[in-house]
C-alpha cells in the first residue's frame, strides 16, 4: 500500500490491493492497516462469542478491520464481577497530582452501561495501596478506575464510546475540571512507564488529548518522556451531552488516534519512541488539584460532586503481527514475573 496509495483502483497485475473491497477477496496487502490506517472495514458478521473474551453480544455484528482481530469486548450489559473477572478488575490507588483515590464501589453497571463516579470522600482509605508503590496520602475525592489484571495487551486497535461528565447535571457547557479516560499503561512511573491515552477534560466541551508516555526509572512526570497535543479543542463535538467513539492504533512505528472513525492524530517512531512493552487497559475519571498548571480544566471552582462518565462499550482487536501478547487463551499462565 505504500508504493500502491490507499482506496486504489483494483489492479489485476497487482499481487495484493488496497481498497474497500480487499477484505471480502481476501487479497489486502499485509501493509494496509499500517499505511492506510485500518479503516476499511470487511462487511460485518455476527459475532463469534466463543473466540472473543470478555462479554460480547450474541446478537451483534462487530466491524472487522484488516490486519486486526477482534479479541476481547466488553458490552457492560451485565455488571462486572471486578473481585472474580478473570480479565477485569479495580485500582485502589490515587495519583499524587490528582484529588482522588480510586475504590472499587464507584464503579456500578446499569442499563447496559458502565458508570465511573466521582464524590466527596465519605470515609477513610488505608494509605497502602496495591496500584502504588508509595504512600497516598489522604483524598479529598473518592472515585473508579477499571483496569485489567495484567500487562498482557500491546499492538491492536482500542476503542471505547463513552461519554464525559457534566460539571453541573445536566448542563453540557459549563467547563470545570476532570480528566475522564481510556488508555494503556504499563507500570508505576518508578519502573517501566510506558502510556498511551485518550484523554477528555473539563476546559472545553471538546476538549480531547492524545497523549504518549515513554519512560524508564522515573519517580515523577518530565516534559521529555511524554509527546502530547494538550490543549487541543474540537469545536464541533460536545463530548460532554452525548456518546462518542475514540480510539487508537498502536502499531510498533506508529500511533493513530481516532474520534468518530476519522484520524485526529498519528504519532511515528521519532522523538519519544512508541512504547513497545505490553500494558493494561484502564478507564477512570479524576479531578486535579489546582496548581500553576491546572490540567483537566481551569474552571476548578465550577465542578459539583457527584458527578459521573459513563461507558456504553469497550472493544480490544489485536494486531495480527504480534505473536506474543495478549496470550491466545487471555490468561496469565504464559506472562513474565514483570507482566504481571
Amino acid at each position: 500500500c505504500k508504493e500502491y496509495g490507499c482506496n486504489a483502483p483494483y489492479v489485476k497485475q497487482h499481487s495484493c490491493q488496497c481498497n474497500t473491497k480487499c477484505t471480502s477477496h481476501g487479497n489486502c496487502c499485509p501493509d494496509l492497516a499500517q499505511e492506510c490506517g485500518g479503516l476499511i472495514p470487511s462487511a460485518p458478521g455476527p459475532a463469534a462469542a466463543s473466540r472473543i473474551f470478555g462479554h460480547p453480544s450474541h446478537s451483534k455484528s462487530y466491524p472487522k478491520y484488516p490486519g486486526f482481530t477482534l479479541m476481547l469486548v466488553e458490552e457492560f450489559d451485565q455488571p462486572l464481577d471486578l473481585d472474580g473477572d478473570p480479565i477485569w478488575t479495580w485500582s485502589d490507588g490515587g495519583l499524587h497530582e490528582g484529588q482522588v483515590r480510586f475504590v472499587k464501589e464507584q464503579i456500578s453497571f446499569g442499563g447496559g452501561k458502565m458508570r465511573i463516579e466521582v464524590k466527596k470522600n465519605p470515609g477513610w482509605q488505608q494509605p497502602c495501596s496495591h496500584a502504588q508503590s508509595q504512600t497516598v496520602k489522604p483524598k479529598a475525592l473518592v472515585s473508579g478506575e477499571l483496569r485489567t489484571r495484567y500487562n498482557m495487551f500491546r499492538y491492536g486497535r482500542y476503542e471505547v464510546r463513552m461519554k464525559a461528565p457534566c460539571v453541573h447535571p445536566g448542563d453540557a457547557k459549563t467547563n470545570g475540571n476532570f480528566v475522564s479516560t481510556m488508555f494503556t499503561f504499563r507500570d508505576a512511573s518508578f519502573k517501566h512507564w510506558r502510556e498511551i491515552d485518550m484523554e477528555i477534560t473539563g476546559r472545553k466541551a471538546g476538549a480531547i488529548s492524545t497523549n504518549v508516555i515513554n519512560g524508564d526509572y522515573k519517580w515523577r512526570w518530565y516534559p521529555s518522556i511524554e509527546e502530547t497535543d494538550y490543549p487541543k479543542t474540537y469545536h464541533d463535538i460536545n463530548a460532554r451531552s452525548d456518546f462518542h467513539t475514540y480510539a487508537f492504533e498502536w502499531l510498533p512505528d506508529v500511533v493513530r488516534w481516532y474520534i468518530d472513525g476519522k484520524v485526529v492524530r498519528e504519532k511515528r517512531n521519532s522523538g519519544v519512541p512508541v512504547p513497545e512493552m505490553s500494558a493494561k487497559i484502564m478507564m477512570n475519571l479524576w479531578i486535579y488539584r489546582m496548581t500553576k498548571y491546572p490540567f483537566g480544566g481551569f474552571d476548578l471552582r465550577n465542578d459539583r460532586f457527584p458527578m459521573h462518565s459513563e461507558y456504553d462499550w469497550f472493544r480490544f482487536y489485536k494486531w495480527d503481527g504480534d505473536a506474543n501478547y495478549p496470550p491466545p487463551d487471555m490468561s496469565g499462565s504464559s506472562l513474565s514475573q514483570d507482566d504481571k
